[in-house]
């Protein structure tokens, strides 16, 4: 500090009268310049989709997966619309990289809430090596690599027709117990 900035302070605080130490006050500790460091948040689980090299799917070829023991009926009705959406996932114009992480956490947290129908929105292209054509083959492929995806097909018109994926989660082992509970009360 110079002298006038010294001088400057004195008479801004001389009128300032110190409080006195009583019972009642309470004084704050500093905080403290810098924040303790925090060790990395890590994921519970790490993002085990695969990066690399990718077979592209052609754009007229749609995308469907049905696992083994499911239904066609399942997928059918997935197909044409008829299970409510329970959340969505929007990765148009994202970085392949960006996408995958965003398709793992989400996947993630929709298994944690019980959530069992999602809708994934990439987008179309034009051609077979858009950008958005891209990010299609590579969810073909991530998708498969989850346990408790079930199914996955073209969405309808209305949720984005080729642009986007209806997909359809495991129940939860909570919720198969509830509809146990649920049907097991109607037999009696």
């Amino acid at each position: 500090m110079n002298p006038d900035d010294k001088n400057l302070f004195r008479d801004a605080m001389d009128d300032v009268i110190p409080l006195k130490d009583q019972a009642s006050t309470h004084w704050l500790k500093t905080p403290a310049t810098k924040a303790p460091r925090q060790p990395e948040a890590r994921s519970e689980e790490e993002n085990f989709l695969t990066r690399g090299y990718l077979d592209i799917i052609p754009l007229n070829t749609p995308l469907e997966y049905k696992a083994d023991g499911i239904q066609q009926g399942v997928l059918d009705k997935l197909r044409q619309g008829k299970y409510p959406l329970d959340a969505s996932l929007n990765l148009l114009r994202q970085p392949v990289e960006n996408c995958r992480q965003a398709l793992f956490n989400f996947i993630q947290q929709a298994r944690k809430a019980g959530l069992r129908n999602l809708l994934i929105i990439h987008g179309k292209g034009r051609n077979d090596e858009s950008h958005a054509n891209i990010v299609r083959s590579y969810l073909a492929r991530w998708l498969r690599q989850f346990d408790d995806v079930q199914t996955y097909c073209v969405a309808q018109m209305q949720h984005g027709g080729a642009g986007a994926l209806y997909v359809g989660l495991r129940k939860t082992d909570k919720a198969r117990l509830d509809n146990r509970e649920r049907h097991a009360k109607r037999s009696r």
